[in-house]
Order: structure tokens, then C-alpha cells, then sequence
């Protein structure tokens, strides 16, 4: 009698073979995994999701008195705390991402060791988890606009906040992408993990979060801007407050940027996948 698999495991013999079917029909356990990560990132926590507003709100709190009290940056005439909060609550997002699935092969060789199932799950499920947490910041900062808004201030929403879905989709993209890559490149060079948290720091500030673009001087400004991750925080901040302008030209070069980076992440991704359990 002929026996019928539900499933043949074969060996990856294409460059660019990535089974985006298989990704449909294991949606259950990339929910399962977001699920996870929530549980375990809060257990035995006394505050829990609350933390989720803390962080940001202690950082904003920071920024404003550093940068805006202490500096005196220009915050483009918007109230410091909340141009601050703009800032953090899209950059949180994206460095959540990054440092998150830039371990993928390491944090997870031992699942990886006994059950099969397509390793792009883990990264996946991060960056859904990820946007949890922004979902909840997205509100705080939402709340913060308001106030500002009815005692008067300079905050200035305006149709563009209709492209938000597709800033985070944006950022979801770069920093899966960079993600993959530093994972798949840590399978050989752990020094790489030690250097994502730095490399994240020194990120942020060269993108425009604790100053406004206007600050930056003209000769500079082109520099900053060829960062992928500078436009979307500018243009995230001109959507939500008002503040500067849309730089479109900048944000289609980083969108390019951001498809060849996750082009080149699914490549390495993939082949790596194939013989990273024995250099893990």
C-alpha cells in the first residue's frame, strides 16, 4: 500500500527558495510565538504590559530635559515632550526589529535543532510582537497630541497621518531586513551580537529623533538624510505634529534602500539556514 507524507522535507537546492506558502500555513504558530514573547518578555513582572508605557515615557521625560532643558535643541516650535515621544515611539519600533531578529539563529538553535518549520517564523513573529508595543505607544503619543492640541500648542496633524501604516510597514521591512542579515552573519562572527546594541545607539543619533531636521547644517543634511531610517522619522514626525516637511525624494531612496536590504537579507537568510546548526 502507498503511503501519502503530509509532508516531504527536501534540501534547498534554489539560491531564492523561500516557501512563502509554508509561512501561510504555519500562521498558528507564528501567532503562537508572538504570544510567547509577550509572556516571557513580562513574567514575574509586578507592572508587566505597563512597561510597554514606561519606557517611552521615561525617555521622552530624559530627551526633554537633556536635550531640550539642558542643550536647548530646537524642537521646530512643537512641545518638547511630545515632539521627543514622535521620535522614540516609531524609532522603539524599529530598533525592537532589528536587535530582536539580529538573534534569531543564536537565541533559538535549540528549537531550531529538533522540530522543522520554516525559519522565517521567528522573525516574523517578532516583528508582529514589536508591533504590539507600538500599537499601545501609538496610542500614549495619541493622547499627548490631544492635550497639546486642546491647550492650544503648535501641533498640527495633518492628512498625511493617513500614510502611518505604511511608515510602519516601512520600518517593519528595514529592520527585519538589517535583522537577517546580522543573524545570518552571527552564525560564524558572534562579535557581531555585541556590536548590534552599539551599533543601534549610534543609529539613533544620526537620525533626526532628538533634533529636527532644520537644526542640521545644509552641508550635512544630504549625509543625514541617506540614512533609510532618517526620512521615515521625519516624515513620521511632519504627520503626526506638523513639524518640518515631507521628504519624499529621500523617502523613495530609502525605500529602494530598504528592498535591496531585504533582497539581500531573504538570500543570506537562506542560505545560511541550511548549515547554521553546524557553526551555532
Amino acid at each position: 500500500m502507498e503511503q501519502k507524507w503530509m509532508k516531504v522535507i527536501e534540501p534547498k537546492t534554489r539560491l531564492f527558495d523561500l516557501k512563502l506558502k509554508e509561512l501561510v500555513r504555519y500562521r498558528d504558530l507564528i501567532w503562537m510565538f508572538v504570544k510567547r514573547n509577550f509572556a516571557s518578555a513580562y513574567k514575574q513582572t509586578v507592572l508587566g504590559p505597563l512597561w510597554f508605557i514606561i519606557n517611552p515615557l521615561i525617555t521622552s521625560v530624559l530627551f526633554t530635559i537633556v536635550f531640550g532643558g539642558i542643550a536647548k535643541i530646537s524642537t521646530d516650535g512643537v512641545p518638547q515632550m511630545v515632539f521627543y515621544m514622535a521620535g522614540n515611539t516609531a524609532w522603539s519600533y524599529f530598533a525592537t526589529c532589528l536587535t530582536s531578529t539580529s538573534s534569531t539563529f543564536t537565541a533559538n538553535a535549540g528549537v531550531f535543532g529538533k522540530v522543522y518549520f520554516p525559519r522565517l517564523v521567528m522573525p516574523i513573529s517578532t516583528v508582529i510582537y514589536g508591533l504590539l508595543s507600538f500599537a499601545i505607544q501609538f496610542c500614549v503619543l495619541m493622547g499627548f497630541i490631544v492635550y497639546f492640541i486642546a491647550m492650544g500648542e503648535n501641533v498640527q496633524p495633518n492628512i498625511t497621518v493617513c500614510l502611518i501604516p505604511v511608515y510602519i510597514i516601512h520600518m517593519a521591512a528595514l529592520g527585519l531586513g538589517t535583522g537577517i542579515i546580522i543573524s545570518s552573519m552571527t552564525t560564524k562572527y558572534r562579535d557581531l551580537s555585541i556590536l548590534v546594541g552599539f551599533g543601534v545607539q549610534l543609529w539613533m543619533y544620526i537620525t533626526p529623533i532628538v533634533y529636527p531636521l532644520s537644526t542640521v547644517p545644509e552641508q550635512f543634511r544630504n549625509l543625514i538624510m541617506y540614512n533609510p531610517m532618517a526620512p521615515i522619522i521625519n516624515n513620521f514626525k511632519y504627520s503626526m505634529l506638523g513639524c518640518g516637511k515631507m521628504e519624499w525624494g529621500y523617502w523613495g531612496i530609502s525605500a529602494i534602500v530598504t528592498a535591496v536590504i531585504v533582497f539581500i537579507g531573504l538570500i543570506v537568510f537562506n542560505r545560511v539556514e541550511k548549515t547554521f546548526m553546524d557553526t551555532v
